[in-house]
């Protein structure tokens, strides 16, 4: 809950940051001086770039929280690896269930449900870079699907 709240009031402060930054780019571009102008050209066009960016990364969090739901739904997010007494997933037992789910994601390649699991066992591991990979794949999948 505490992550989604984060990701809320940022969304919120770059909103506002994007149009005091706006109204700024439009009083330089205003002046007519070519300098100016191409600072009022840049100032409207990173806070777009950094809008994006952050969208695409929310969209990313809200399409894979949807999907580990259904998976949680049918009783399929438990990947069988044991965890730490501090509940984090031990790092040993993820390296040997891993080749399980990568073996499963290359039998049903158009299973988004094999992806993300593969995508949490990717995670389990300590591999962002590959999780968030197996993670999109599940959800232009489920998408598809």
């Amino acid at each position: 809950m505490s992550a989604k709240v984060g990701a809320i009031s940022m969304a919120v402060l770059l909103a506002i940051y994007v149009a005091l930054v706006g109204w700024r780019a439009v009083q330089f571009a205003a002046t007519g001086e070519p300098v100016a102008i191409g600072i009022g050209i840049a100032l409207i066009v990173l806070p777009l770039i950094a809008a994006w960016a952050i969208w695409r990364e929310l969209s990313f969090g809200i399409r894979s929280q949807q999907l580990v739901k259904r998976l949680e739904a049918e009783g399929a997010t438990d990947l069988g690896i044991q965890t730490t007494p501090s509940g984090r997933a031990d790092r040993a037992s993820a390296d040997e269930e891993f080749a399980r789910f990568r073996a499963d994601a290359e039998a049903e390649p158009d299973s988004w449900r094999a992806w993300m699991r593969l995508g949490m066992a990717y995670d389990a591991a300590g591999d962002r870079r590959r999780a968030r990979r197996a993670v999109r794949r599940a959800i232009e999948l489920s998408r598809a699907s």
